[in-house]
C-alpha cells in the first residue's frame, strides 16, 4: 500500500459530488473540505434564488479552490434548477425533438450554457440522452428528444455542442439508456430486458454521439441490463462502465453516478457500499443528491473509500484514476470558462430564445366540429395534476391557466388530482358550472398514462365538445375537437400554448397548418 491514510482521504474526496443546504455562502464544512482536496459540490434548487446569488455562492467556493467543479442538474425543460421557483423560460428536449432543428437545439443548449457560465457552473447533468422507447416511462417521457434513435442521437450531439461552447462541461445520461423502463430508478432497479443487438440499435446511438460530440462527462443510470450483465445494475457494473462504455464505446472522459442515494442502488448495496462498488466498477465522480447533503453524509462516504482502499476491497490504482479524471475535467472546466461579462440578465420573462423556440413546439390538431379557436372571452380552465415525477421539483410551477389569465382578464382555473373527482371521474360540480357560457380548457400531462384523467376528460368532453384539450407531456393520445400538445410543462410551453388559445399565435397555428 503506496498511499498513506491523509492522502488517500484527499483522493476519495476528490471524486465525491456532494450537495450542502444554504444559498447565501457554502457551509464551513464545505470550505474547509475544499481545502483538504474535495474535488466538486452539487447545486440543486435548495441552493438557487437566481443568478447573481449563485455566482456569490460560487465565488466563495472558489476563494477555497479555484477549479472546483460545481454542478447542476439543468436540463432547460421540466427538470430545472436554475428556474425551479418559476418554471424553465426554455423548452425541454421533447420540444427541441419535435421541432427537429439541430441548429436551434445547439443555440438554445448555448443560451442556457451562457447563463450557468454566469452563475459560475462548470458541470451539467444534461442532457438526457435517453431513446423513450417505452411511451408509458414514468420518469423519462419529455425529458427524452424522443422515441427514434437518430433523432435523438443528432439533437444531444448539437446539445452537447452547444451547451460546451459556452464553457459548461455536459453529461449525458442515463447511461446505457433509460428510455425503455416502466420503473423509476429513484425508487426500484429498472430492467432492461432487451437484447444486445436492440441496445446497439436502440439505446447506444446517442451515446456514441455523445462520445463523438466531445461530450465531457457521462452519468450512469441505476438500471439492469442483463444482456451486458445480469448482475450488477449499470452504476455498480465494471462490464457496463469500463468494457462498454470506456473500451468498446472509447469514452475517455469522466464517468459520473446518478444519485447514490436513489433507492434503485442504496436499497440493495447500501449508501457507502453502493459508493464503493460503483467507483470499483469504473466510475471517477460521485453525485450525493437528496437530502444526503450534510458534512456527516460526506464523512461516510470518505471513510468508506479509504476504508475500502486500505481493505483491498477498492484498488489504489482505480482512486488514484477516478481523482485524476476528475482533476482533467477541472482543468478543462477552468480553461473554457467564459467571463460573466458576456451575459446579460434576460429579465423576469426569462430567456426569449428558449419562448421563441417553445412557439415554435406547439402542434394544433383540429377534428370534427366548428373551429373553437381564438377563444372569444376569459375561460374556466380545469389543469389535472397526476403523481409528481420525483425528478421534477415540487416547487416548479406548472400550467396554462395564469398565462392565458394574463392574456384574457377574467380566466379562472381549478386544479384537480385523482382524489378530488367522484368515484365515477366526475369533477367537483363547481367547476364545470363555473363554465357555462365560457370557453373551457382542459389541460393534461402524459394523458395517456393515467385513466382516471383519460375517464375524466372524455366525460367532460361528452357535455363539452367544444372544450380545448392541452396536452403539456407526452401527446400519445390525441382527443377533442381541438387540441393543442406543448412537449412539456416548462413555463415557456404554457405561455406558449396561451398565446395559441388567446388568438395572439401565428395563423398557422390557429389554422391547425404545423
Amino acid at each position: 500500500m503506496s498511499g498513506t491514510t491523509d492522502n488517500l482521504s484527499s483522493l476519495a474526496a476528490a471524486v465525491l459530488q456532494p450537495g450542502f443546504v444554504g444559498t447565501s455562502r457554502p457551509p464551513d464544512w464545505v470550505r474547509r473540505w475544499l481545502g483538504e482536496g474535495l474535488g466538486g459540490v452539487v447545486l440543486f434548487a435548495r441552493n438557487v434564488v437566481d443568478t447573481e446569488q449563485v455566482a456569490a455562492l460560487t465565488d466563495a467556493m472558489r476563494a477555497e479552490r479555484p477549479d472546483v467543479l460545481v454542478a447542476i442538474d439543468e436540463e432547460a425543460g421540466d427538470v430545472t434548477r436554475l428556474e425551479s421557483r418559476l418554471g424553465s423560460s426554455r423548452p425541454g428536449n421533447l420540444a427541441l425533438g419535435a421541432i427537429d432543428d439541430p441548429e436551434l437545439t445547439e443555440a438554445v443548449a448555448r443560451d442556457l450554457g451562457a447563463e450557468l457560465a454566469a452563475a459560475g457552473i462548470t458541470l451539467n447533468y444534461a442532457p438526457d440522452a435517453d431513446v423513450n422507447a417505452n411511451p408509458d416511462n414514468p420518469v423519462i417521457g419529455v425529458r427524452s428528444f424522443g422515441a427514434d434513435p437518430g433523432l435523438v442521437a443528432r439533437h444531444t450531439a448539437a446539445w452537447i455542442r452547444g451547451l460546451q461552447s459556452a464553457g459548461v462541461a455536459a453529461c449525458a445520461k442515463h447511461f446505457p439508456g433509460h428510455g425503455d423502463t416502466s420503473v423509476d430508478s429513484h425508487l426500484d432497479v429498472p430492467r432492461i430486458a432487451v437484447s444486445r443487438a436492440r441496445l446497439d440499435a436502440c439505446e447506444l446511438p446517442p451515446f456514441r454521439a455523445a462520445i463523438d460530440a466531445g461530450v465531457q462527462a457521462v452519468m450512469t443510470g441505476h438500471l439492469l441490463v442483463p444482456a451486458v450483465d445480469e448482475e450488477w445494475p449499470a452504476t455498480l457494473s465494471r462490464r457496463v462502465l469500463t468494457d462498454l462504455l470506456r473500451e468498446e464505446l472509447g469514452f475517455q472522459g469522466v464517468v459520473v453516478t446518478d444519485g447514490i442515494e436513489m433507492r434503485a442502488v442504496a436499497d440493495r448495496y447500501g449508501f457507502t457500499g453502493a459508493t464503493v462498488r460503483a467507483l470499483v466498477a469504473g466510475a471517477d465522480a460521485i453525485c450525493v443528491g437528496g437530502e444526503h447533503a450534510d458534512e456527516a453524509d460526506a464523512l461516510r462516504l470518505r471513510d468508506a473509500i479509504v476504508d475500502a482502499v486500505l481493505a483491498g476491497v477498492l484498488p489504489e490504482e482505480r482512486l488514484v484514476e477516478a481523482a485524476k479524471r476528475v482533476g482533467e475535467l477541472a482543468e478543462w472546466s477552468s480553461a473554457a470558462r467564459t467571463h460573466r461579462a458576456g451575459w446579460t440578465p434576460a429579465g423576469p420573462d426569462g430567456s426569449p430564445l428558449g419562448l421563441a423556440a417553445a412557439r415554435r413546439a406547439v402542434r394544433v390538431s383540429h377534428g370534427a366540429g366548428p373551429a373553437v379557436l381564438p377563444l372569444t372571452g376569459p375561460a374556466q380552465v380545469l389543469e389535472f395534476e397526476p403523481p409528481r415525477n420525483i425528478a421534477i421539483g415540487a416547487e416548479t410551477p406548472w400550467g396554462v391557466g395564469a398565462p392565458l389569465a394574463a392574456l384574457l382578464p377574467g380566466t379562472t382555473t381549478v386544479r384537480l388530482a385523482a382524489d378530488d373527482l367522484s368515484t365515477e371521474h366526475a369533477p367537483p360540480a363547481g367547476a364545470l358550472t363555473a363554465a357555462a357560457g365560457r370557453p373551457l380548457v382542459l389541460v393534461v400531462r402524459d394523458l395517456h398514462r393515467h385513466d382516471w384523467m383519460t375517464a375524466a376528460v372524455r366525460r367532460i368532453l361528452a357535455d363539452r365538445p367544444d372544450a380545448v384539450v392541452v396536452e403539456l407531456g407526452l401527446p400519445s393520445m390525441v382527443i377533442g375537437r381541438v387540441h393543442l400538445a406543448t412537449y412539456g410543462a416548462t413555463r415557456a410551453a404554457g405561455r406558449a400554448a396561451a398565446e395559441v388559445l388567446a388568438g395572439r399565435a401565428a395563423a398557422e397555428l390557429l389554422t391547425g397548418r404545423s
